[in-house]
């Protein structure tokens, strides 16, 4: 009977003789990576630099005055952050929000701002060869912020850029 420790060395040892290396590594190619969320039926994907964290969204304070897709200020370990219902400011429908609302902190000129999402979905890498046209994925105010698309299983992913967002003269301007 082998004891438990030689058991992990044995396991240890198994799952390093099958380690089965990054995507180039093995011949894939990978373009782009991200990470990859639902806002209303538009899947996207954003740069990781673009997101500075993922949260469980807090309760948000509101805020007189405010646009209807500011939802309020919400206090992160101490720093204030504006909370943005990004399918209103986008879509003009209300995120519903649910037990496990998340939210991704990006970074802005003068501070970080909060940001909802319908689903977080996780990191999704795309091959050149997967890229698209974006077709109706940049109707309405998704027309500068949509960098490019990638088709993947049936599926169109946008690249969303964080950056045009912040810099957009609407998205600055959070009072009424």
């Amino acid at each position: 009977m082998q004891s438990a420790y030689g058991y992990l060395c044995e396991l240890d040892a198994r799952s390093l003789a099958h380690v089965a290396g990054t995507p180039q590594e093995v011949g894939g190619r990978i373009g782009w990576r991200g990470l990859a969320y639902r806002i209303g039926h538009r899947l996207l994907a954003s740069r990781f630099d673009d997101v500075a964290e993922i949260l469980s969204a807090p309760p948000a304070t509101p805020v007189p005055g405010g646009q209807n897709w500011l939802l309020g200020l919400i206090n992160v370990r101490g720093n204030l952050l504006p909370l943005v219902d990004l399918k209103m400011f986008l879509e003009g429908e209300r995120t519903v929000m649910h037990e496990n609302q998340r939210m991704l902190t990006i970074r802005q000129e003068g501070g970080d701002v909060g940001v909802l999402i319908d689903e977080l979905i996780g990191q999704r890498a795309f091959e050149d060869a997967e890229q698209v046209d974006p077709g109706s994925l940049t109707d309405g105010r998704y027309k500068h912020l949509i960098e490019r698309a990638y088709k993947k299983d049936d599926e169109t992913w946008g690249v969303f850029d964080f950056d045009a967002l912040t810099r957009t003269p609407e998205f600055r301007r959070a009072a009424l």
